[in-house]
């Protein structure tokens, strides 16, 4: 993967973090640092519990990514297949970033979870309700799975890679960029009524999201255009 497409995933995920991520998992980080952690235990104990609950996501995350872009790779047979389906992601990607601007509904159109079946939730309520490490652990992959536009968006970029282990990377480094937000709001409350500066960095994101869109709709007729380039090259 090329350098600045690394930084440009790093840099849209690292703002959403502090501006869609707290919003939306906010409630789930202030519930379990509240039910699951002692208040006068350690902040070496309770930085633990925070990471093992970060990694539990990111864990998520790249196992999403790499279905996404093994899905990505079923359909590049050739350049026009593969350039296609960057114009299609591209695509996707402006919308995503208009939907989290609030200027469409494109994300809540495409939504879709089981998050919401009787097994998920009583998973949830039977892990929120335990306090050994490995509970973190598993709370953060359970969280792993709710409907966000965010993660919406990166699996469309992971599947725009049209490979498994790209897909897994983009999404690894998406989930390990938004941890220093999540990891400062379990110990930082007032992050979440912080809302003007959560606007301007959903609003930084967002921006960030719509122009990668254009520049990955750019790289998609570029390959469709240049019979010379490589199908194996990542564009994402």
């Amino acid at each position: 993967m090329e350098t600045v497409n690394i930084l440009t995933i790093m840099s849209i995920a690292f703002l959403g973090s502090f501006g869609h991520c707290i919003g939306m998992c906010g409630g789930i980080v202030l519930a379990y640092s509240t039910i699951k952690i002692e208040p006068k235990s350690s902040k070496v104990s309770q930085s633990v519990a925070h990471l093992l609950y970060s990694f539990g996501r990111v864990l998520t995350y790249s196992i999403l990514g790499a279905m996404f872009g093994a899905l990505g790779g079923v359909v590049t047979f050739s350049n026009n297949a593969n350039g296609a389906l960057l114009i299609f992601a591209g695509i996707a990607m402006v919308l995503a970033g208009l939907s989290l601007m609030g200027k469409i509904k494109f994300l809540t159109l495409i939504e879709h979870s089981f998050s919401s079946s009787t097994l998920y939730k009583n998973a949830f309520k039977k892990v929120l309700n335990s306090k050994s490490n490995l509970s973190f652990f598993v709370l953060g992959m359970l969280n792993g799975l709710l409907p966000c536009g965010f993660v919406y968006f990166f699996a469309i970029t992971a599947a725009s890679t049209a490979d498994p282990v790209y897909g897994a990377l983009v999404m690894a480094i998406f989930g390990i960029s938004t941890i220093p937000a999540m990891f400062g709001l379990g110990f930082l409350a007032s992050l979440t009524s912080a809302t003007s500066f959560r606007n301007m960095m959903m609003s930084l994101a967002s921006i960030a999201v719509v122009l990668y869109g254009v520049y990955t709709i750019y790289n998609g007729y570029d390959y469709i255009t240049n019979p010379q380039k490589s199908l194996t090259e990542c564009h994402t």
